[in-house]
């Protein structure tokens, strides 16, 4: 009982945080996980984690005592670090917002315009991963993949 109590806590919570966010407006990195999912401080003690739609990075490290430190993992995680730290990005939304562990999820434009999901399959750090109904860029980042794979970048480097 207080287990399902905590669990409508939290999600009442990540409702209220993902609330905040306002789509089309830049917020500050202020933490990078791997290379698909980052922090955004919303306010001064407040920030949000962002999953980027639609692609999906070799994980960096093990979580917890599920094995998932992959090939190319710490390489994304860098190539992401060194694009986003101390910048600031702007979230778009497809049509859902959060996904089951409560991470939001965007597609994220840097301060320059570069569309960063776009770019990371582009450059070999992910690949296309994409889950109904957040479809909108699917051929978008297949074309991407395509790329990174004919031009061996990236992950890609010894296929």
């Amino acid at each position: 009982m207080r287990l399902k109590f905590l669990k409508i806590v939290l999600l009442f919570l990540v409702v209220m945080l993902n609330a905040q966010l306002k789509e089309n407006t830049f917020y500050k990195v202020s933490k990078i996980s791997d290379g698909d999912t980052f922090y955004v401080k919303i306010k001064k003690f407040e920030e949000i984690k962002i999953r980027l739609i639609g692609i999906d990075a070799p994980e960096s490290r093990n979580v917890g005592i599920k094995v998932r430190k992959e090939y190319f993992g710490k390489e994304a995680k860098f190539f992401v670090t060194n694009l986003l730290k101390n910048k600031k990005v702007k979230l778009t939304f497809d049509v859902q917002k959060t996904d089951r562990y409560g991470r939001v999820l965007a597609y994220v434009y840097l301060e320059n315009g570069v569309f960063l999901n776009q770019y990371l399959v582009e450059k070999g750090i992910a690949v296309v991963s994409t889950f109904p109904p957040n479809v909108k860029f699917v051929e978008v980042f297949i074309k991407a993949e395509k790329l990174a794979r004919n031009n061996r970048l990236g992950l890609w480097k010894d296929y």
